[in-house]
């Protein structure tokens, strides 16, 4: 059954300001996790060799956990830290959300499975989130 869906929108160009910009670095430790750090090339110190395609596809990533948040029905007020959502690729390259701390715990304690589609064209990035709860296994 549906938990939530939730959808988002960012601007390419602004996240490339961000991550570019004087505080670049800090606010990419407090919004992407590690893998996506990692993904993006934001591990480092050297964020202005951000490309264009990896600001699109952080831009996504951006989007992916405003969807969550959307979805989850809470917004930042619930127990949910951006760097806990995170947007990884799989090996076929499909979007997955993979959750860590007190996210991950509310996550399965609702025994919820959440589903991320992403998309950028003209500028903007777009994410769709589709929470959906778990059988029971009575």
């Amino acid at each position: 059954m549906i938990f939530g869906i939730g959808c988002d929108l960012c601007a390419i160009s602004r996240m490339k300001k961000s991550l570019t910009g004087p505080h670049g670095a800090a606010f990419a430790r407090r919004v992407f996790g590690p893998a996506e750090r990692a993904a993006l090339g934001l591990d480092g110190t050297d964020s202005a060799a951000l490309t264009a395609r990896r600001a699109a596809s952080a831009a996504a990533d951006f989007a992916a956990k405003e969807a969550f948040l959307k979805a989850a029905g809470t917004g930042l007020a619930g127990p949910f830290s951006l760097a806990e959502i995170e947007a990884v690729r799989l090996a076929s390259g499909a979007p997955a959300y993979r959750f860590a701390g007190r996210t991950a715990e509310w996550v399965a304690g609702r025994r919820l499975t959440a589903h991320l589609t992403l998309s950028h064209d003209g500028g903007v990035a777009m994410a769709v989130c589709l929470l959906e709860t778990s059988p029971d296994e009575s």
